[in-house]
Formats: C-alpha cells, sequence, structure tokens
C-alpha cells in the first residue's frame, strides 16, 4: 500500500547492499507509475555502483527479432484492433466518471447555494411581514380613498369541473376592489354555460367566450378587457387562501415591481403521484423561485398565481403563442426590460396536480418543450453582462440544470450501475451518497421554511426522487425529439377531477 518511487529505490538499495538479487515484475493490478518513476533512479544508482546493464538477447547472442519474433498479419490486425477497443474503453470510461463528478459536483454546489439564498430571501421576508395582517397588509396607497383596482383573470378551456368552485373561491378574497374575468376558450365542453348559469347576477363577475386560441391568447383577451394597472392570472383549476390577492399587491408599492409570483401547492393529494408532487413543489420548484428571489432572477411567475403589472405586460409585449410556457416567456422578457421580479411565499394557491401518469407526462412534456423553446428564444441574453442575473445565472441555470446534466444523467447512472458490478461501489457510492445527503438536508430546510408543513411526505423522498428521474429524462428526450423534428404542441387538455380541497379561512 501506499507504493511511490521512494520506498521502490530505497527497498532496491537496501536488497543491493544485502546481496540479494532484485528482480522487477509487472505483476498487474495496480498502477505502474511509481514503478516508472523509480527506474531511471535505479537504473544510475547500480551503474554508479559498477554494474552493467545489457539485454537477455545480448547475453545469448542472438537478435531481438528471435527472441520477439513478429506476431503473424491476422493475428497482429486482431491485437492492434483489440488493443485499439480497449484504449476507447479505457478513456471512455474515463470521460464518463469525470463527467459523472462534474455533474455530482455542480448539483451539490447548487443546492447549498440555493439553500443559503433562500434563507436570507426566507428573513427578509420575515421582515416584510412584521406586524402586518391581511386586508390591512397592503402598502400600496389607497386612491381617493379606495384601494386600487385589481383583476383577476381566468383562462378557461373545457373546466366545466373547476370553473364555478374556483370563481367561488376567488369571490372569498379578502381584497375590497376586486374584479373576476372569466375568459372560456372555446370550450367544448360546459364551461361556459356553467359559468354563466352560476354567475349572470355577480356584478364583480364578467365572462367572456372567444375562438380557441390558446392560454396566451385567452390572457391576452382578459387583461384586454379590464382597465385595472394590477392583474392577477390564474389558472381554472386554483383555488387561494383569501388573502392571497392582498398579499401579491403590497409588492407593487414599488414602481420597479413588474410581477409578483405566489406559491403554488397541491390541493388534490389523492394518490402516491400527487404526494410526490407535493414534496416536488415544496422541495424544489418553490424553494427555487424563493432562492432567485434573492438575486432577481425568477424565470417563472407560475401560471396558477401571478400577479402583473398590466403596464409591465405591454412594455414587454404581453403573453405569446409562440412557446408552451407563456408563462416563463412572460417573465424572462419582464426582466430583460428591467423590471423587478418578486416572490411572496405567503400568497398561497391549491392547484390540482394530475392524477395519472399519462396525465402527469402531458404536461411535464408541455412545460419541458415550453422552457426549451424560450430558453431558445432568449439565447442571446445567456452570458450577456446587459441583462445582469438573467444572463449569468438564471438561464445558465437553466441551460446546465435542466439540459445538459439531465442528458448525461441517464449515462451517469448506467455508469454507476456499470461500476457496482464490477467492484467499483467504494469509488461510484459515496458521491451519490454525498448528493442524496445534501439532497435531503435541503428538502428539510425547504420544508422547515412552510407553515405547517407536514415532515413525514420527506419519507417518501429518497424513492420519489429514484422514479422521478427516470420520468425526467424520458420528458426532456421526448422534448428534444419534438424539437430536431420541427413539430409544435397545441395548448391541449388535462383531464380535470375536481378534487381541489375547499380552502377554510384561518381566523
Amino acid at each position: 500500500e501506499n507504493v511511490t518511487a521512494d520506498s521502490i529505490f530505497e527497498r532496491v538499495v537496501r536488497m543491493k547492499e544485502s546481496g540479494n538479487i532484485i528482480l522487477f515484475h509487472d505483476a498487474g493490478g495496480r498502477s505502474r507509475e511509481a514503478t516508472v518513476q523509480a527506474l531511471p533512479r535505479v537504473i544510475e544508482y547500480l551503474k554508479k555502483q559498477g554494474y552493467a546493464f545489457t539485454t537477455v538477447a545480448d547475453l545469448l547472442g542472438k537478435k531481438k527479432d528471435d527472441l520477439m519474433p513478429a506476431v503473424p498479419g491476422g493475428e497482429a490486425a486482431m491485437i492492434q484492433t483489440d488493443y485499439i477497443i480497449a484504449e476507447i474503453v479505457y478513456w471512455t470510461s474515463h470521460a464518463l466518471f469525470s463527467l459523472f463528478l462534474l455533474a455530482i459536483f455542480l448539483s451539490v454546489g447548487k443546492l447549498l447555494i440555493l439553500a443559503i439564498l433562500a434563507t436570507l430571501q426566507y428573513f427578509k421576508d420575515r421582515k416584510l411581514n412584521n406586524g402586518f395582517s391581511a386586508p390591512a397588509i397592503l402598502t400600496s396607497k389607497p386612491v381617493d380613498g379606495a384601494y386600487p383596482p385589481v383583476s383577476i383573470i381566468v383562462p378557461a378551456y373545457n373546466e366545466e369541473v373547476n370553473i364555478v368552485g374556483s370563481v367561488n373561491n376567488l369571490l372569498k378574497a379578502d381584497y375590497p376592489n376586486l374584479r373576476i374575468i372569466i375568459v372560456d376558450d372555446g370550450s367544448k365542453d360546459q364551461t361556459y354555460e356553467r359559468a354563466e348559469a352560476a354567475f349572470k347576477n355577480y356584478s364583480t363577475v364578467e365572462l367572456y367566450t372567444k375562438l380557441n386560441g390558446g392560454k396566451a391568447s385567452a390572457l391576452n383577451f382578459g387583461v384586454a378587457q379590464t382597465d385595472s394597472e394590477i392583474v392577477v392570472c390564474i389558472d381554472a383549476d386554483t383555488k387561494l387562501l383569501p388573502d392571497a390577492v392582498s398579499k401579491l399587491v403590497r409588492h407593487f408599492s414599488n414602481e420597479d415591481v413588474g410581477a409578483v409570483a405566489g406559491n403554488v401547492k397541491v390541493g388534490n393529494e389523492v394518490n402516491l403521484l400527487t404526494n410526490w408532487q407535493s414534496i416536488e413543489y415544496i422541495a424544489s420548484q418553490n424553494f427555487d423561485r424563493r432562492a432567485f428571489a434573492y438575486l432577481n432572477c425568477i424565470t417563472v411567475v407560475p401560471g396558477a398565481i401571478g400577479a402583473f403589472r398590466k403596464s409591465a405586460i405591454a412594455d414587454a409585449g404581453g403573453f405569446t403563442t409562440d412557446t408552451l410556457a407563456e408563462d416563463c416567456d412572460l417573465t424572462i422578457r419582464l426582466l430583460r426590460a428591467g423590471y423587478l421580479i418578486e416572490n411572496d411565499h405567503d400568497a398561497v394557491a391549491l392547484t390540482e396536480a394530475p392524477e395519472t401518469l399519462r396525465q402527469f407526462l402531458k404536461q411535464r412534456f408541455r412545460w419541458s418543450f415550453g422552457v426549451m423553446q424560450t430558453f431558445w428564444k432568449n439565447r442571446d441574453a445567456l452570458f450577456n453582462s446587459e441583462y445582469r442575473t438573467l444572463g449569468w445565472i438564471a438561464l445558465p441555470n437553466i441551460l446546465i440544470f435542466q439540459f445538459l446534466i439531465p442528458t448525461i444523467a441517464p449515462i451517469a447512472d448506467l455508469l454507476m450501475v456499470f461500476g457496482l458490478f464490477i467492484g467499483n461501489a467504494g469509488v461510484i457510492l459515496p458521491y451519490y451518497l454525498i448528493f442524496m445527503l445534501v439532497d435531503a438536508a435541503v428538502a428539510v430546510l425547504a420544508f422547515s421554511f412552510e407553515e405547517k408543513a407536514n415532515f413525514w411526505k420527506l419519507l417518501w423522498l429518497i424513492p420519489q426522487r429514484l422514479v422521478w428521474r427516470q420520468l425526467m429524462y424520458y420528458i426532456l428526450f421526448k422534448s428534444y425529439m419534438r424539437a430536431i423534428k420541427g413539430e409544435l404542441q397545441l395548448w391541449g387538455v388535462l383531464k380535470r377531477t375536481g378534487n381541489v380541497k375547499e380552502i377554510v379561512p384561518v381566523n
């Protein structure tokens, strides 16, 4: 163990002085680097002692080719081919292992940095919230003795199961100057009819219908119908806490704020898949958003709950239809326009997560492909100092951690499995263990930031992570194939169940 060139040389000197014969033999199984480094020193030392060096061929009076005849042509080609294959395997395995280590180190580094930023933002949020309670929490000054008008835009496509319950929930909001604008985007079910029957006599609810044009088109239509400077955009399956709008609106007292992201949670934890999504929303999506808020580089104001300054939407060009991630696309364009994007973790919305694997894959493919489109659309801002944290943090984060690392991760996983079978578990497993421990610690931290968080959910963290990775690989490569083919994807329909639980206000 711990063989070095110095230890080899010292052993040779001791053996020579004791009169022993020295044999250097390639036993295999370990690195020969120390032996190679020691050999010139041994030869020089022995020459100074008067020893001569020769070869076996010279001692026997033979030529080198007599003792080491050339291999026949066919066998030589085979040996050369084997050598080339061995070299390729050797260097490929080393390259993959290096990529594996790089991915692990980058992932662990990101988790630690996010933990620090999220913690800083957490205490910043506590300072903001100290001493306030809704609706007095509003910091924006009333206009002519009234609170500034706010409109909630509810785009709906085939949402007959949710539309009445969701709007009834919005009517319970504590914000004193609120309008609700429902935009039926050419639904093929009874969305419009049910909304009309339920809310035709409500002065604060407006209902519109239009030809199907996608979610971005429906949002733009809704924004155009209001004179409110502040608009809150939600999904038709979303239910808000009564004070959510009030908490979002307070941020707009700062004229530089263009949008505010709310805190989305799963409201239908009915099976294993929805429980796993609940973990992901808390420990990944919302946690990341809180961390990036500290550096003003949030890339997604979620469609389930986000507040916008109407003039900022106009400055950024509105919601666009050329990507599937209209929320991500608008958020990035707001950052490019110089606006602040803030996050309010206390503005809570409960959303309906997909309850079947098929619906889940459909939703996540739309998200993945949409982010891919948005990144490509804004690639000129990557590493562009003009866009500050967007160019140097937000977009590189998408490139590295949503595309590059997930692309090579399956290879790293295969390398790990292969390594376990060839006896390299002791080398590979410690790195995975470090990553899993850091990941678990960050998840615990994320849950500790949540009010009344159920820490028992974290028991599902390890199986969730293992299965989640495989699903995300499939979704990412499907997105790559769709991008290569140049195919587009429509807004589409996720089958709703209406299982989002009712929100009971806490007095």
